[in-house]
């Protein structure tokens, strides 16, 4: 607070002297009556004041005569007055209140005094200070300091109450600022508990598990008084082998041999079929009905996509799919998990674009001219392109142009929504009639990255290029690493430059590569399932920072390839230093020709085991399988041995050929498989369930559909068929439910991402 009163010069006191001294009082013309009036203070301060709250000044006035006067007084906000006038006495003093309420803020104002005639001002100031809040921790007191503006911090008296953290604390009180407490007792007296204490849970009581006695009709249960002891079971409990003619159950604490009642169930229900009740001494099932669709939709056109690639795709429930028919050309259509239609977006150019993944930032397609990225939600719009130029194709020689082409299982999304594709270029020829023609192969390759969202399109970077090894896969790890394996036996980690570097490379990860694989890869649990011919063991290396790791100070990675200084990997992924070596997949057929497919290929989320098909016949003179002779058999391996925990025949019926479709990992260690039956009128479609070697059941799709694609999700089965010349998309209700972690599906899971699922 400064209040700021007027100053007088010697040479005014002096001449006030004389005139005072010179005074004739009885002279009623000089000011016996005479009235005015002036503030002591120039200027009030009122400092800073918490917002909200009020602050109070008293404004002196002097009387300059000896008549009394009445004085008004006004002040603007956020000032303000209590009494609007006041009266000086003569040759006296009164004082007017003035009120600052404080904002937020530097406030400035005047105080405006009226009186005789004449006017007078003060300047008012003040400073509104927004407190910031101060949260107490137990044991401390926080207020806001005003002049300061900082929040102010002191313990609370020792011994007031608190809440201890711990929740095995308890009559917890304040010392030294700290809540203490003392121990809290959980032991409840009950021999037939085992009592322990959690710090977030409390007390926890478990009840005591007494061994298992040998006899299966009798149980351990503990008494209070007596402990451990052993009871007889329930009357006509399972105590062995049941079938429909003995069944094996507990009477009087003994294992008893009975007739197996009518109507026992002897086989669960499945989605098409009721339970199996025992009749007459056999296991009755009743007939396998067809699957009931939950929804059908007809497409607008027909499907775009060929073996192996994605025709029906599935992001945050809604369904995906590229269609073309009819005069709107080709387009993105989009489905919810119901059915209904979301959004039909044209293509631009109304061409033929084939799905490859979808992510929240957007569903990518190919086409001809290069890759696009469509909007997920809304109307389904375009909202990128990266054309074949901008991803630096090869100098043009002679009179021909580079065109590039990618396609499904060479693109993988990253987490963020990145999209990272392998791109093969192809040399077109002049044809010599204005024409072009494409060279019979690709003769060059290299790995792009693109943004995905911000400048969504843009190149980021480019490896070199290299000559063309082949068809190849990319597959990413839970920790975002990137990994490509081509069918010439390479398998490498994508290695990118820090600080914004557009450097993009790719060192080998194994000595001598994986040699006479297909054109597969997939990763889940720190394992990399290869070609479909091995299995490698990963391990993040020391200094690994999780998305990216520095390589050594001379700037060489762990197989001593060098990179620029500055590179730094996606993360540091190699194989594993103690048994890294390739464990190759045990394809021996013994009396039997396998033929190892590349895809399905499928990782559960630990790892292990791995997944794979193979076409079988009980041949071995080196001539071809007929498809009457020709199996599909699914087999479990082993990724520590390569060997084989089990194997069943894939195909519905085990006399017709028939035609694998689609597989996905099933909950549980099971495997969900779409497979056909080639049947006199046509394909019969089966989905079917396996675990540990055995088919659990299987149920036929209705009718004697043509299926285009399929994408597994919970329990549901969605199918894009052809029945009768029109296209529709089905779904159904299976056993069982699709496993959304590690590599349950053919592109990782039902996204097409090729990027592990946590």
């Amino acid at each position: 607070m400064a209040f700021h009163a007027r100053s007088w010069s010697p040479l005014l006191v002096a001449f006030a002297v004389v005139v005072i001294g010179g005074c004739r009082c009885g002279d009623p013309g000089l000011g016996g009556t005479r009235e005015g009036f002036r503030p002591q203070e120039e200027w009030v301060e009122f400092g800073r004041v918490r917002e909200g709250e009020q602050a109070r000044r008293l404004v002196t006035l002097l009387a300059t005569g000896r008549a009394s006067i009445t004085v008004g007084a006004t002040a603007g906000a956020p000032f303000s007055v209590v009494t609007p006038e006041v009266t000086v006495p003569g040759s006296g003093t009164a004082t007017v209140e003035v009120v600052f309420t404080a904002g937020n803020g530097d406030a400035e104002g005047s105080l405006v005094l009226v009186g005789s005639g004449d006017t007078e001002t003060v300047r008012l100031t003040g400073t509104g200070v927004r407190p910031k809040p101060c949260p107490a921790e137990q044991c401390r007191l926080a207020f806001f300091d005003v002049e300061s503006g900082e929040c102010v911090d002191t313990p609370q008296p020792d011994g007031a109450a608190c809440i201890p953290e711990s929740r095995c604390e308890e009559n917890g009180h304040c010392e030294a600022g700290a809540c203490v407490g003392r121990p809290r007792s959980c032991d409840d007296d009950n021999p037939c508990t085992v009592d322990s204490c959690s710090p977030t849970l409390g007390c926890v009581t478990e009840r005591v598990v007494c061994p298992a006695p040998s006899n299966p009709c009798k149980a351990g249960v503990c008494d209070r008084e007596k402990g451990c002891k052993e009871v007889d079971v329930e009357d006509y409990a399972p105590c062995g082998a049941l079938d429909c003619k003995n069944a094996n159950v507990c009477i009087g604490g003994s294992c008893t041999k009975v007739p197996t009642p009518e109507g026992t169930v002897c086989a669960p229900a499945t989605a098409c079929r009721g339970e199996g009740t025992c009749q007459d001494g056999e296991c009755e099932l009743p007939d396998a009905g067809e699957l009931e669709y939950v929804f059908r939709q007809q497409l607008s056109g027909a499907p775009v996509g060929g073996p192996g690639e994605p025709v029906l795709l599935v992001q945050d429930g809604a369904l995906f799919t590229s269609v073309c028919g009819g005069d709107a050309g080709c387009r993105l259509v989009s489905y919810t998990a119901g059915g209904l239609l979301r959004f039909e977006s044209p293509y631009p150019d109304g061409g033929v674009r084939t799905l490859l993944a979808t992510s929240d930032a957007g569903v990518v397609v190919v086409g001809t001219e290069g890759l696009e990225g469509y909007a997920p939600r809304g109307d389904g719009a375009r909202l990128w392109e990266s054309s074949w130029t901008s991803m630096g194709p090869p100098s043009t020689v002679d009179a021909g142009t580079w065109h590039g082409e990618t396609g499904a299982g060479r693109v993988a999304l990253t987490a963020e929504g990145d999209v990272l594709a392998y791109v093969d270029w192809r040399l077109m020829v002049d044809a010599g009639d204005g024409g072009v023609v494409p060279l019979p192969s690709p003769e060059a390759s290299r790995l792009v990255w693109l943004a995905g969202r911000a400048d969504a399109g843009t190149l980021l970077r480019a490896s070199p290029l290299e000559a063309w090894p082949g068809e190849a896969r990319l597959a990413l790890d839970v920790t975002g690493a990137a990994f490509l394996y081509s069918v010439d036996g390479r398998l490498a980690r994508a290695d990118v430059e820090e600080d914004g570097g557009t450097a993009l490379g790719l060192s080998p990860l194994v000595d001598g590569g994986v040699p006479k694989g297909g054109a597969s890869l997939a990763v889940a649990g720190d394992t990399l399932l290869v070609g479909a011919r091995a299995f490698i063991s990963l391990e993040t290396v020391d200094g690994g920072t999780g998305a990216h790791a520095a390589l050594s100070m001379d700037h060489t990675d762990a197989y001593g390839a060098r990179w620029p200084e500055g590179t730094r990997m996606m993360a540091t992924r190699v194989p594993r230093t103690d048994g890294g070596a390739p464990v190759m997949v045990d394809w021996d057929g013994g009396a039997r020709t396998l033929v190892p497919l590349a895809e399905p290929a499928l990782v559960s989320p630990e790892g292990a085991p791995g997944y794979l098909f193979a076409r079988a016949c009980g041949r071995t003179d080196g001539i071809a399988c007929t498809p009457e002779e020709e199996r599909v058999v699914l087999r479990a391996v082993n990724p520590e041995t390569g060997n084989v925990a089990w194997e069943v025949d894939a195909l519905p019926d085990e006399k017709l050929p028939g035609t694998l479709h689609d597989a996905t990992l099933v909950e549980g260690d099971a495997v969900g498989v779409l497979a056909a039956a080639e049947q006199g009128d046509g394909p019969r479609v089966w989905y079917q369930l396996f675990a540990k070697g055995e088919r659990l059941g299987m149920c036929p799709l209705p009718g004697r559909p043509h299926v285009a694609g399929a994408a597994f999700i919970g329990n549901r089965l969605h199918v894009i068929v052809e029945r009768d010349g029109a296209w529709l998309l089905e779904s159904y209700s299976v056993d069982g439910s699709a496993e959304p972690r590690g590599w349950p599906q053919r592109h990782g899971n039902m996204n097409g991402a090729r990027r592990e699922s946590p």
